[in-house]
């Protein structure tokens, strides 16, 4: 089946915010002792807020009756941090160009609760050129499940009126291992931007390509993957 889609990941991706949710959950997990290591942070990135900390409890011994707390804490500080330092990452402009061009139809899916992914879309001034905005955050399950990517593609499918998206006619880019283990789950095509501290890893072969930025793909990429 011919590509005709594509399902963009936000944080990390789009938005350079990573390192505001891990300031956010360091933070918050700092008040009960817990420091993690940046291995020990990026093992944990894609995952939603509840499921970050209902982990690191776990790990650490830290009474379930906190959890709560502890995840409005991180989402409200780092949607306000986001807000206000979140800076786009590189390509993105471009990329959204190119799918254009290329006809695709064009949607996010992402682990973050939707207050967030509004006000990123906002900020980058990208709200026009998605079709479609879907978060795991009410979701049973989340990435590395491949739920929030086939709620996206059933999205497009009613936004259009039409059954025309088949999870195999879709692309994903995602910048975490749990977000290509869930795209790749879904059936689709995956192209991963890691970070560059992690580009090096062998983890990343099981996706389809491999970018430094998404400046990057073009043509050529398209067709290999297709």
């Amino acid at each position: 089946m011919a590509l005709n889609t594509v399902l963009f990941d936000m944080d990390g991706l789009l938005i350079d915010s990573e390192p505001l949710w891990q300031e956010a959950g360091s933070a918050a997990l700092a008040e009960y002792g817990i420091q993690l290591t940046d291995e020990q942070y990026h093992s944990s990135t894609g995952l939603r807020t509840p499921e970050w900390i209902d982990h690191w409890f776990h790990v650490y011994g830290i009474p379930s009756t906190d959890m709560r707390a502890a995840i409005d804490r991180i989402e409200s500080n780092a949607i306000d941090m986001i807000q206000r330092k979140g800076v786009v990452m590189p390509g993105v402009d471009y990329i959204l160009e190119f799918f254009r061009q290329q006809q695709f139809r064009i949607g996010l899916a992402s682990s973050s609760p939707m207050r967030l992914i509004e006000v990123v879309v906002d900020k980058l001034g990208i709200r026009d050129q998605l079709e479609v905005l879907v978060s795991a955050e009410k979701l049973p399950y989340g990435k590395p499940h491949p739920q929030v990517f086939m709620e996206a593609a059933e999205a497009m499918k009613v936004s259009a009126g039409t059954c025309g998206v088949d999870p195999l006619n879709c692309v994903t880019l995602e910048d975490s291992f749990n977000g290509m283990i869930a795209a790749k789950a879904a059936k689709m095509k995956c192209v991963v931007v890691p970070a560059p501290s992690m580009h090096h890893e062998t983890r990343w072969d099981a996706a389809d390509y491999k970018l430094s930025r998404l400046d990057e793909f073009n043509l050529d990429i398209l067709k290999k993957i297709n």
